[in-house]
């Protein structure tokens, strides 16, 4: 019998070590892992917080100032009134509308931004849109920033939304009047432009014919490393709660959902140009049809009766005022399970008003849902403070509720109420 003999203790206890330490890696592995991923987490955190912050502290500050021209704007309407000189009421009134309005805009931004808005594109003729607006911008910049024109005078159509255009240029006016404490000159201008390469491939353009439009200021500038990141949503270069860091971000957002660009250019000490191209638009201006719908009258909707349904007294009361005005019947409701006795009861509707956020547990669509139920044929018109694109994340049988967004114009009211109960409506 042959035999051999192998002593593999060394090997065992190099094995017992090698497994032992195996285990101490995977555990410092999984450690280093945690404290990464809870390391990455305090930091996403803390980055959402200074955005929450920086937006906060922006909105805080223009919300004030416009609430100031509002609330200053009514109390010297009230003590004029009370004086009994009434030559300066309506300027007053003016100042509150201007300032409501600029508030309503900035809402609706906000209300936007998370989400790709909904634009309503038309041919458009920039040159008047700007001309249009220099009352406007002429206030915003006040008398220290001198402005002037430069708008070339056979300038090109572009289709894109007017609204959304008016708040890009009104974004960049503000920005640049900002970067322009100790006054300075901005001008506004437009030009016909075809791109060809690199240009075009560095902002993100095909080659082609553009309208572009150019704010330009003589103010502080901005630092080349900075420059980066100006479109990012809650950057901003201006000071702690005076910016919100969403305007250059929308006027890209704008730019890039209407088919074109922006790009910015800036010298420190000497000033900024932010250019926006919107694609030429080849068709003709759409003036026929806006004249026809203004030449039309609102349908007599007298005698039909309408549920209004609204928990803040004061727009509950503002809107029976508008529709008995027009001649309407109106019952009012403050919660769902009110409007739900007066739907369940024998009275007579012709429309439901109602606001989707609704105490007591049911909201304005379940509300209009159970309304459909006994009374499959009741218009619906929404009065909502939320973003019209969030109201209905899906559509098809809602397709025939319609939505006023908040606050809006008591005229708007009016035409959408007697479009939805003129005889065409159904």
């Amino acid at each position: 019998m042959v035999g051999a003999c192998l002593d593999i203790t060394q090997h065992k206890r190099t094995e017992r070590a090698l497994h032992r330490l195996n285990e101490t890696l995977e555990q410092r592995v999984n450690a280093e892992v945690a404290a990464r991923v809870k390391t990455e987490a305090a930091l996403r955190q803390s980055q959402k917080m200074e955005a929450v912050g920086q937006l906060t502290g922006g909105l805080a500050h223009d919300f004030n100032n416009l609430l100031a021209g509002v609330i200053g704007s009514l109390e010297l309407l009230s003590i004029r009134l009370r004086q009994g000189r009434t030559d300066d009421l309506p300027r007053y009134i003016h100042c509150a509308l201007t300032s409501a309005n600029r508030a309503t805009a900035l809402t609706h931004r906000l209300l936007a931004f998370p989400r790709r808005q909904t634009l309503d594109p038309s041919p458009t003729d920039a040159n008047g849109l700007i001309e249009g607006m220099l009352e406007l911008l002429q206030r915003t910049l006040g008398p220290l920033v001198s402005y002037s024109t430069n708008l070339y005078p056979d300038l090109w159509l572009t289709l894109c939304d007017n609204n959304q255009l008016e708040n890009a240029l009104l974004n960049l006016t503000i920005n640049a009047r900002d970067a322009m404490p100790d006054g300075g000159q901005l001008t506004l201008v437009s030009e016909n432009t075809h791109l060809d390469d690199p240009l075009a491939t560095d902002i993100g353009l095909q080659p082609g014919d553009y309208v572009t439009l150019a704010v330009h200021d003589t103010g502080v500038g901005i630092a080349p490393e900075r420059l980066g990141y100006v479109f990012d949503p809650f950057y901003t270069t201006k000071p702690l709660g005076e910016g919100t860091g969403l305007g250059l971000s929308m006027v890209y957002g704008f730019a890039k959902q209407s088919g074109g660009a922006v790009r910015i250019d800036s010298t420190p000490g000497e000033g900024t140009c932010v250019w926006i191209y919107l694609p030429r638009f080849y068709g003709l201006p759409e003036t026929q049809p806006a004249l026809a719908a203004a030449s039309q009258t609102p349908a007599s909707v007298e005698g039909r009766t309408v549920l209004v349904v609204d928990d803040e007294p004061n727009v509950r009361n503002l809107v029976t005022e508008v529709l008995q005005d027009m001649g309407l019947k109106v019952l009012e409701a403050s919660d769902g399970p009110s409007a739900l006795r007066i739907l369940a009861s024998d009275a007579h509707l012709d429309l439901l008003v109602s606001d989707i956020g609704l105490p007591d547990g049911m909201n304005g669509r379940q509300l209009a849902d159970a309304a459909r139920e006994s009374r499959p044929a009741l218009p619906v018109l929404f009065i909502t403070g939320y973003a019209e694109s969030s109201v209905f994340e899906r559509r098809g049988k809602d397709d025939d509720y319609q939505i006023l967004t908040k606050p809006f114009a008591l005229t708007d009211l009016e035409a959408r109420v007697s479009e939805m109960l003129g005889p065409n409506a159904g």
